[in-house]
Parts: structure tokens; sequence; C-alpha cells
């Protein structure tokens, strides 16, 4: 069975009046779990888009960008989107339901966020009400400022991104332990290491931006300190 007709089985739960509470708690492990993963990102991404007072034919078509959709289940993906843009509970109650549904497993939250960072920016704009949003979010799911701070500057940087922001590191950090940090990044940004943590394969085009974004960024410090 494939992912969308999964989510399709979901749906039909939500339609029957069982709440996303309820769907989230039989999400919680492969290969379910990667339905669970999808209908997050849709879910926040809906709540997202009204962030800043408006939702865009940009922000609700930028869900191609994070997952590849069929035509044929285009409409599921719509039936998502608008549940959760339709419902009642803000988007604090979801992303503590995510939480908890991850068990403190930062690596499948970080990788929701990203696919929301992706939604934030895809109508040109970084609203300061998205910042709030995706800052909260971030704090819901115990991930650290740091974190947040590192997945900003590789999508909305003001003009060039700080490499070291970007990596996560500091500008006194040894060059080796620089390396370190790159290094693991690329390993946990591995397209096999996502799919494992939950991400379902139609949605492995995170990793191709974030996997260019680490390698430039390595590229310009090794740069500069050689130089």
């Amino acid at each position: 069975m494939s992912l969308w007709s999964r989510i399709s089985d979901a749906i039909a739960a939500l339609a029957k009046g069982e709440g996303l509470s309820a769907v989230f708690d039989r999400l919680r492990t492969p290969p379910e779990r990667s339905v669970a993963f999808t209908i997050a990102v849709i879910a926040l991404g809906a709540k997202m888009a009204k962030a800043d007072g408006r939702v865009t034919r940009d922000e609700v078509t930028a869900f191609r960008e994070v997952f590849t959709i069929p035509p044929s289940e285009t409409e599921n993906a719509a039936r998502v989107f608008n549940l959760a843009r339709q419902d009642v509970a803000g988007f604090e109650e979801y992303a503590q339901r995510i939480a908890r549904m991850f068990n403190e497993d930062d690596a499948p939250l970080t990788d929701l966020l990203e696919g929301l960072f992706h939604i934030a920016i895809a109508d040109g704009e970084y609203h300061p009400a998205e910042d709030l949003f995706l800052a909260r979010v971030a704090e819901i799911f115990g991930l650290s400022s740091r974190c947040f701070t590192a997945m900003r500057a590789r999508f909305v940087a003001d003009a060039h991104p700080d490499p070291y922001d970007v990596l996560g590191v500091s500008h006194e950090a040894e060059t080796a332990d620089i390396r370190k940090a790159w290094r693991a990044a690329v390993r946990e940004t591995h397209p096999d290491r996502m799919i494992a943590r939950g991400l379902p394969e139609e949605a492995v085009k995170l990793a191709e931006k974030r996997l260019i974004a680490l390698n430039r960024a390595w590229e310009e410090i090794s740069m500069e300190r050689a130089g």
C-alpha cells in the first residue's frame, strides 16, 4: 500500500470524527510513522500558512517541493490541509502531540521543522509571524536554539548565510571539530538514514537542499582557514 493510500485511510478516520490526536497515537511506529510525518508537515504547514494572515497559492503548492504527490493523490493531500486549517485546535497542541509521538527523537523532528521552513519561504518572503511560529514549534519539539539558528541560516539568509551558523558551530571552534560536525551532519542527511527514522521516500527532496548547503558551508570555512 502506498504512502498516500495509507494517508487516505487516516483521512477516512479523521472524517469519522476520530481526531488528529487519536490518529497520531496509532501512527507511532514504522511504516505508519511516515504517514504521521506527512500529516504532521501538512497540518502544521496549514497552521503556519495562516500565521502571516494569508494563505497563498505558493504556500499551498510548496508541499510539492517537500513531497512528491501523484496527481491522483492531490485531493487527499488537500483534504488534510483543509482539515488542519479549519480545525479549532491551535498549532501548539499539534506540535505537542507530534513531539510526544516521536518520543523526543530529535532527528525526525528536525526533518519536520525543515519541511516547514520550505513552506515558509515558498512565497519568497519570510514573515516575522512565521519566524515566531517556527521558533515556538522548535521550542515545543525540544530542539536547541543553535539547531533553529542553523536551519534558519540555511533557508532565510538576509544576504549570504554564515557558514558557521549553517553547520551549527562557533567561529572559535577548531577546524577538526568543525569537520567532525560537518561529516556528522552529512551522515545524518543520507536518504537511507532519513527514511529509517520515519521520513517517507516521497520527501527525500528535503535531503538534497540540506546536503548542498552543508557542503557549501564546509567548503567556505575550509577555504577561509586555508588562506
